[in-house]
């Protein structure tokens, strides 16, 4: 079978496989949860993002990956860790709701980019090197939990903490 299909029957099962874990557990958690509190543990996992700099090291990826699809991928990761973090920081206050839309739509967009790019240039999924299992096992729970950002962000109404119902009662 050519790399190209092992490639993308690797990132379709990723997709199914993460769209039911957060089907039947991310989700089911997070709803129960207010906003920011639901927000918190995906931002801490796309602050891992930074990853994305394996992209740019030798030896993890071939020397022939083309420069033009490696830099803005593994930048492109960095600066969504770091809106990442940034939302984290800022997500009591006034700015966090702006800084959570920019990190995800960011955030999301460089990963779509990356998919697009490295089809445009008929990238071979060998030149990724140790860098394949990013594309085939992380970017879908990536792309996923952003999503689950953008529902959360949209929600209209809001969990009440279970802590604050107990004293309620």
């Amino acid at each position: 079978m050519p790399p190209a299909a092992l490639f993308g029957i690797s990132v379709a099962f990723s997709f199914v496989v993460w769209g039911s874990i957060t089907r039947q557990y991310i989700w089911p958690a997070l709803s129960k949860r207010t906003r920011d509190d639901a927000l918190r543990p995906i931002l801490l996992l796309h602050a891992f993002r930074f990853v994305g700099l394996a992209f740019l090291i030798p030896g993890v990826v071939s020397p022939e990956l083309p420069p033009a699809f490696a830099r803005p991928v593994a930048y492109g990761d960095l600066a969504s860790a770091i809106l990442a973090l940034l939302a984290i920081a800022t997500l009591k206050g006034r700015l966090g709701p702006a800084m959570v839309w920019t990190f995800n739509i960011v955030g999301t967009i460089d990963l779509l980019n990356a998919f697009y790019q490295g089809n445009r240039l008929a990238l071979e999924p060998g030149l990724q090197g140790a860098a394949f299992f990013l594309p085939t096992v992380v970017v879908p729970l990536l792309l996923i939990t952003h999503a689950v950002v953008f529902r959360l962000m949209v929600r209209t109404s809001v969990a009440v903490p279970s802590h604050s119902r107990q004293r309620a009662a």
